[in-house]
């Protein structure tokens, strides 16, 4: 009798499925592009012409969702998840003064599932459309056994450019220049294992509604990560340095960009909390000083002008707010939050 014949398919990786959505993913990405592509996306690498620069300087960054993603497994809602990875690559290259270029994307799966593929695609497109940015390639990969069902990776590779004698990199920040903070609109990407920890895994508990949010609280925490891209563009030769509050909060990132010598002072009463800060603090019982050490807070970049300029981006940015200023370095702290 013979041996039965083993299959890739009977190992859990079925190549046929997999190629019919990629041919749909190809399809979508398509349509990002706002400049010359050079070759098809079914190419080894993906192929990019560079054009409208004198001294063009390459930005590039990698990044994920973090446990954002278990959120959106455990609701099974993927349509906001891939905005969620573009705008957050676009936010840190966006902090050299840089414009998206294009974006890859690595998607890792259990088994392809097309409607979740898609809806992650979905979402990507979308993100990448506002900000003209092309989705020259990808992987997608189904690893059967090394992730568990239903549950997927997720990471993204941009890369941008800006004139070499554009670039934004704080070197020229002094004392009493003004920060002025932009709103974000929830926790973006960061601090979900916390917040999973403080109200559990399960799917019920995320479809709670709380009065103080106005939504469930899988809505409040799959709200996108904002992209600041289309409002900055226009006063990025005004800006001396931005930075992008992501993982660490105001007091991880804000240093990033200050000189040698310089501190912050922000004033914590400056701008609006959101009700999702005040009620993971209060679920947890969290420390002041933790909260800003893991959450944006409500802010979710920051940027640093001249005196004389700060009037025409708090008046041009949308949600822009004062909320300090640079000072001389006194002892070892370099971001000083007045009230925490």
């Amino acid at each position: 009798m013979d041996a039965k014949r083993e299959t890739y398919r009977d190992a859990g990786v079925d190549i046929d499925a997999a190629d019919k959505i990629i041919k749909s993913v190809r399809k979508q990405a398509r349509s990002t592009f706002t400049t010359e592509v050079l070759g098809d996306l079914g190419f080894f690498g993906g192929l990019f012409e560079l054009k409208g620069y004198e001294e063009p300087v390459i930005v590039s960054s990698t990044d994920g969702v973090g446990t954002k993603l278990k959120i959106a497994c455990a609701l099974d809602k993927h349509d906001t998840i891939g905005a969620d990875l573009v705008n957050h690559c676009v936010n840190d290259i966006l902090t050299c003064g840089a414009s998206p270029l294009f974006f890859q994307d690595y998607i890792a799966m259990s088994k392809l599932v097309p409607q979740t593929l898609e809806s992650i695609i979905k979402g990507m497109v979308h993100a990448l459309t506002g900000v003209g940015c092309a989705l020259i390639g990808g992987e997608t990969a189904e690893m059967p056994g090394l992730y568990h069902e239903d549950e997927y990776d997720l990471v993204g590779f941009i890369v941008g450019a800006a004139e070499k004698s554009s670039i934004i990199n704080g070197s020229s920040i002094t004392a009493s220049d003004p920060i002025i903070g932009l709103p974000s609109s929830g926790l973006h990407t960061n601090g979900y294992s916390l917040v999973r920890k403080i109200f559990n895994v399960e799917r019920s508990e995320f479809n709670v509604f709380y009065p103080e949010l106005g939504c469930t609280l899988g809505e409040e925490l799959l709200k996108p990560h904002h992209c600041y891209y289309p409002a900055l563009k226009p006063f990025l030769p005004e800006i001396k340095g931005m930075a992008h509050i992501t993982g660490g909060g105001i007091p991880g990132n804000l240093p990033r960009i200050l000189p040698q010598g310089l501190a912050s002072k922000i004033n914590r009463g400056a701008w609006v909390d959101l009700p999702i800060f005040s009620l993971i603090q209060k679920q947890g019982n969290i420390d002041e000083q933790e909260m800003y050490r893991v959450f944006n807070m409500g802010v979710g970049m920051i940027i640093i002008t001249a005196p004389s300029n700060a009037t025409r981006l708090l008046h041009g940015i949308p949600g822009a707010t004062l909320i300090g200023e640079v000072m001389e370095q006194k002892g070892e702290s370099r971001v000083i939050i007045q009230g925490v």
